[in-house]
């Protein structure tokens, strides 16, 4: 509850001082506010021009902004209205920086004008603003409120571009495209190979892929071309070329995934090992400081116990690949206790009980939880459930296809995540896109499988996750 100072109150020589840590949410917020656009004060650009993401220096306007707080929040505080303002800018701020801003009370005039001397200094106390401003201070004790101030979402899409980086420092993956026919298909595939992740063999249709580069105005010179009219016989091309040691990894085009899974499955020539195969989403959800991963919503439909082993060991794994060290893992239900009633409740707990005897390794598993507690801290406390996963878990595994796809489109389609996907538990991985998926989660997915194919061969990812965000 702020709670102000009247004219009458105030004496010269008053301070008041708050310390504000400058994050790279703060820059995209004033960009839009403001309307400056300039890409020096913007994350993640290269505004040097040399091919590196360069430091961005804050503003010069927001440091002076930040005084507001001070003025309008502490001293004077609520009912305070701006006459004047004066700054000189002595140096900038880049994000991380903490930032002490300070208002000393100078000077009171008549009509309630006081002036107040402002200074912005960094810990080191090196000055980075000197100001002075005119205000108008309240002459009612006014209180409130702010906890009530709707929230804003900026909307970043931060770690799809960590993945993408971290993957381009690899040598790029030999990857079966089967049916890249359509234009999302091929742009992905191409997209991908000009990033230096893959390095595609096109199966299909030549008429058609060839329509597909010439409708996105793409040549296909340099690119390995396999005609073959049937999809099916496409896919089970594909997946004789891993046998042939000729693909490190498949990419599903624009085919149903039932045709490509069919060969994949397949007892004798298929790409099964002694773990079921599952489909894990990851996604990158604004305001959220590690990928979400969600398993299985594409494959197997109702997993019985045995299956749902195997889905959460292959989720944690691609969770170590993109470098999440010890993931938490949340065995999702509908309620957080176990209840013989509702089976994935019993399945749940039987999970965890594994993950504590080592039948399931790499991460810390808990369950059952709701999705409420599973994700948010203050959910968690109000149940009064003490675990390290609740509120934090960063891999949910679901109890089946039908509540895994419906999490996963409600992710993009409400919450504005992005997604990606990979199929883990076979020879390669396999990237299982939607038809309907658009060339940048193709992209990302055929970063995964570089990532995952990598730590599957090192058994370290390609680099570690920052949880701390910022």
């Amino acid at each position: 509850m702020a709670t102000n100072k009247t004219y009458e109150q105030i004496a010269v020589g008053d301070t008041a001082e708050i310390v504000r840590e400058c994050s790279s949410n703060d820059l995209l917020v004033y960009a839009h506010a403001s309307g400056n656009h300039n890409p020096i004060h913007l994350p993640d650009t290269d505004w040097t021009g040399d091919g590196q993401v360069d430091k961005p220096v804050a503003p010069a306007m927001w440091m002076g902004s930040l005084a507001s707080a001070v003025l309008g929040n502490i001293l004077p505080g609520p009912g305070t209205t701006y006459k004047s303002q004066s700054f000189r800018f002595l140096e900038g701020a880049i994000v991380g920086d903490k930032l002490h801003v300070k208002v000393t009370a100078r000077e009171k005039r008549p009509d309630n004008i006081i002036l107040f001397d402002l200074s912005v200094t960094r810990e080191d106390g090196t000055s980075l603003v000197e100001g002075l401003a005119e205000v108008a201070a309240p002459t009612e004790t006014i209180e409130f409120d702010s906890s009530n101030l709707p929230a804003i979402l900026v909307q970043r899409h931060r770690h799809f571009n960590r993945l993408i980086e971290l993957a381009k420092s690899l040598p790029p993956l030999a990857t079966a495209v089967v049916a890249p026919d359509d234009a999302n298909s091929l742009e992905g595939t191409l997209m991908a190979a000009r990033e230096g992740l893959i390095r595609p063999i096109l199966i299909g249709a030549r008429k058609r892929i060839e329509k597909a580069a010439e409708d996105l105005g793409e040549s296909l010179g340099g690119f390995e071309l396999i005609d073959i009219e049937d999809e099916s016989e496409a896919a089970g091309r594909g997946v004789a070329m891993v046998h042939e040691g000729r693909a490190e990894a498949i990419m599903k085009g624009h085919l149903h995934t039932d045709h490509l899974l069919h060969h994949v499955v397949k007892k004798d020539g298929g790409l099964r090992t002694r773990r079921r195969i599952s489909h894990v989403f990851v996604m990158d959800i604004p305001g959220r400081k590690t990928p979400v991963l969600i398993s299985d919503a594409a494959i197997n439909i109702s997993p019985d116990l045995n299956t749902k082993v195997d889905i959460t060991q292959n989720a944690i794994d691609l969770a170590l690949a993109i470098g999440l060290e010890t993931p938490r893992v949340g065995i999702l239900s509908a309620i957080e206790t176990v209840n013989p009633a509702i089976p994935s409740s019993l399945d749940a707990a039987v999970l965890s009980k594994m993950a504590e005897r080592g039948q399931i390794t790499g991460a810390i598993v808990d369950g059952p939880l709701a999705m409420d507690n599973a994700i948010d801290v203050q959910a968690a406390r109000s149940k009064g459930i003490t675990s390290l996963v609740a509120g934090h878990a960063e891999v949910l595994v679901v109890p089946n296809l039908e509540s895994g796809n419906m999490l996963a489109k409600e992710l993009t389609f409400i919450a504005h995540a992005e997604a990606a996907g990979l199929v883990i538990g076979a020879k390669v991985p396999i990237m299982l896109t939607s038809r309907a998926d658009d060339s940048r989660a193709r992209l990302v997915s055929c970063a995964l499988a570089l990532l995952f194919k990598h730590w599957q061969a090192s058994g370290t990812p390609a680099g570690m996750l920052n949880r701390e965000g910022e």
